[in-house]
């Protein structure tokens, strides 16, 4: 039995869609008995229009935005190309998002493949995880990351802004997104209504100016 929970990881990653949701719970099961902190990753296919809303929109005052929802698209370049994506959200109390990727979505990087990952996530990472990021690019070549942030978190400490340093120089693209990074999001990663035409991506008012501003403080900060 010991062995068959260990492959399981691997099984979710092959882009075989009929286990993939099965495969997630049981990961999820395996994440509780090995006494994990008590938070639940939640991935999923597409997420909730109204969190969207709220976590993605890069105001300069973040209050009350204390989760990181991070979508990502992965794409394994092998023999053949097999493109993957989902999102996972967090409570900011236990393991973060940015953790959660790499410890379950993909926890081992095969270096025979290249992997091509872009994440789209609500703010950039706190330090550790920036670290964690940093430590993983430096250990796995063969790992190119790209990060688009709605906001910048806590970019006026310089031990953060030390941190996002390191990771740009470990190869991470740390990119903020712009208006059509957050239509991206909402076409791909954002649930549309059942039986309905899909709702066109409603820009709002200040959604450029943040951009230009965020913009600005990541290119003063690198």
């Amino acid at each position: 039995k010991m062995a068959e929970k260990q492959e399981e990881p691997s099984n979710t990653q092959n882009g075989e869609p009929d286990n993939a949701e099965e495969g997630e719970e049981k990961k999820k099961k395996k994440l509780k008995r090995e006494d994990l902190p008590p938070f639940e990753i939640v991935t999923g296919e597409r997420l909730p229009a109204m969190f969207f809303k709220f976590q993605f929109r890069n105001v300069e005052y973040s209050s009350g935005r204390n989760k990181t929802f991070l979508c990502y698209v992965v794409e394994t370049q092998g023999k053949e190309s097999v493109t993957s994506q989902g999102y996972l959200e967090d409570e900011h109390a236990a393991a973060h998002a940015e953790m959660a990727f790499f410890n379950t979505i993909l926890p081992k990087f095969e270096s025979s493949l290249r992997y091509n990952i872009t994440w789209y996530v609500s703010s950039s990472p706190c330090v550790t995880c920036a670290d964690r990021i940093t430590e993983t690019l430096k250990k796995n070549k063969n790992l190119h990351l790209t990060i688009m942030v709605g906001r910048l978190f806590m970019w006026e400490e310089p031990e953060m802004q030390a941190a996002l340093k390191k990771m740009k120089s470990a190869g991470c693209k740390l990119r903020i997104m712009k208006p059509q990074d957050f239509e991206y999001v909402w076409q791909n990663f954002v649930e549309q209504e059942e039986g309905e035409e899909a709702k066109a991506f409603v820009p709002w008012e200040d959604i450029q100016e943040n951009f230009q501003y965020y913009e600005e403080k990541l290119a003063e900060i690198l």
